[in-house]
């Protein structure tokens, strides 16, 4: 709604990561090399952490962007599932068949695409996002995925995402072979307050307007102490500023009505519950402010409504390969259980011969007997 004001090609904080508004800060610099130089080089398992709304997925989405073409990427966001679950979300995001696949299908598949990509000369990486999640066995199993190699070199590279609390759940004993396999950890930290104000105005040249708005000094020390440097944060602030500069119709924000957007921010309240009117006392002018407003509202409304949507149809997609896994796990039981039926029909059988042979048995031994005692009698006589 307020693009036309400000003269923007499109909103410069949406939430949604766009590689083209990647702002590269001292420390997302570092990170992306680290993390460029670990997979161009297969450096075996590479670690990335950092707090949420870091700027995490949005590197990741860069990286991606920079090497297309190069790399075939399986990516998996749900990992509260167990090694079996896991393997078959890895499978289905390479594009491989997962249909009544056992964990040994699953395997022997995934080793023969890697084989396959590696005569193709193209290079599989596995990125697995809020890996802090994952249980040890899981862990376990990402580690010995990295044992599938060719000659000179893996063939598979790794990359585990996530917060903070992820290295030290890797520093536990238990997986101490997985540790050891990690040859880049980079950390991903907050931006410092010349780095916010930066990242504010770099958002804003990329949507098309540079000089949308001007704050007064001041204005990003308040910023940068409300939302700690966070990139996600810092978005949501300059959208709620963007916002209330469009309802006062002024672009020359004052320091007032930032501590007034950070204010309403901190209590959790929209920006648009700060626009009250009293009876007797709305303007023209006053009403079509409120009803920008609220379109705007019902704008981030549908977006929301999208991104749901888009959320769902993905954790549909991974209930539906879960629900394959159970029914496939289902399936092997009630053949267990048949085959453990035939083995107790064939073993009441041979109890049935072995009673009719050791009965015989008794027969022959009773017959031998009595021949034996007619034999003596008539040798005494």
């Amino acid at each position: 709604m307020y693009e036309q004001f400000f003269h923007l090609q499109c909103k410069p904080f949406e939430l949604v990561p766009n590689p083209a508004f990647f702002y590269l800060s001292r420390t997302h610099r570092k990170a992306l090399s680290y993390l460029e130089y670990g997979i161009r080089e297969r450096a075996g398992f590479v670690l990335l952490t950092g707090e949420v709304g870091s700027g995490k997925t949005t590197l990741i989405h860069n990286i991606l962007s920079r090497l297309e073409g190069e790399i075939v990427t399986a990516r998996v966001f749900n990992t509260r599932v167990d090694p079996t679950q896991l393997l078959t979300m890895i499978n289905e995001d390479f594009g491989l068949s997962v249909e009544n696949r056992q964990k040994i299908d699953l395997l022997r598949d995934l080793n023969e695409f890697l084989v396959s990509q590696y005569a193709e000369r193209r290079q599989p990486v596995l990125i697995i996002d809020e890996a802090q999640n994952l249980s040890p066995d899981s862990l376990e199993e990402i580690r010995l995925l990295s044992n599938l190699e060719a000659v000179d070199r893996k063939l598979l590279q790794i990359v585990l995402v996530g917060q903070p609390e992820l290295k030290t759940i890797i520093r536990r004993p238990e997986l101490r072979q997985l540790r050891q396999r990690i040859n880049i950890s980079c950390h991903l930290g907050p931006l410092n307050e010349k780095e916010t104000e930066e990242y504010f105005f770099h958002r804003l040249e990329c949507a098309g307007n540079a000089a949308a708005v001007t704050l007064p000094g001041g204005a990003f020390s308040r910023i940068h102490r409300r939302t700690d440097g966070l990139p996600r944060l810092v978005n949501i602030v300059g959208d709620y500023l963007l916002l209330a500069a469009f309802t006062e119709g002024d672009a020359d924000l004052n320091i007032e009505l930032i501590d007034e957007v950070l204010a309403d921010l901190a209590d959790g309240v929209t920006f648009a519950g700060s626009c009250e009117c009293v009876a007797g006392t709305v303007d023209a002018d006053d009403c079509h402010n409120r009803l920008n407003t609220l379109e705007k509202m019902i704008g981030k409304s549908e977006n929301a409504d999208r991104e749901r949507g888009s959320i769902q149809e993905r954790l549909l997609k991974h209930e539906n390969i879960l629900r394959k896994v159970i029914s496939g796990q289902r399936e092997q039981l009630a053949g267990l259980h048949t085959e453990l039926e035939k083995v107790c029909l064939r073993m009441e059988g041979i109890e049935d011969r072995l009673d009719r042979v050791l009965k015989l048995q008794d027969r022959e031994r009773g017959a031998h007997k009595d021949r034996a005692r007619t034999l003596l009698a008539k040798l005494s006589g």
